[in-house]
């Protein structure tokens, strides 16, 4: 599974999340992870299958991120945010609509059968 640059480029230890098997296809799963909410989305088929990104929606506050639908625009996986239906890249947390609006995104791997979100140390 490819890692973004940040996340290759510095070290990272790993902490379990959660099991793989609680993963759901094409759909979203809300893990706490180093004091915040963290939306998990699997992405089976994809060149990346697994992303994570904040869960907090930055222009409503709300926790709804894990909730938004899956989509592609061209070769870009993106969720729509379920309230004001922005689009996040899940590669970069970046905001279609918005640049002045992105989502935190951690480093995230299966190892065997447990989802591990990585701690970056600097």
């Amino acid at each position: 599974m490819n890692l973004s640059s940040t996340a290759v480029a510095s070290e990272t230890r790993w902490q379990a999340v959660c099991q793989a098997s609680d993963l759901v296809a094409d759909s979203g799963v809300v893990v706490w992870h180093e004091g915040e909410q963290v939306a998990l989305f699997y992405v089976p088929g994809q060149g990346r299958e697994l992303y994570a990104v904040g869960n907090r929606d930055p222009r409503s506050g709300a926790n709804t991120i894990g909730r938004g639908l899956l989509a592609s625009l061209g070769a870009t996986v993106v969720v729509v945010a379920p309230l004001y239906k922005q689009h996040f890249c899940l590669q970069d947390g970046a905001c279609l609509e918005d640049p002045t609006q992105h989502l935190p995104v951690w480093p995230v791997r299966i190892r065997g059968a447990t989802v591990e979100l990585g701690l970056r140390l600097i």
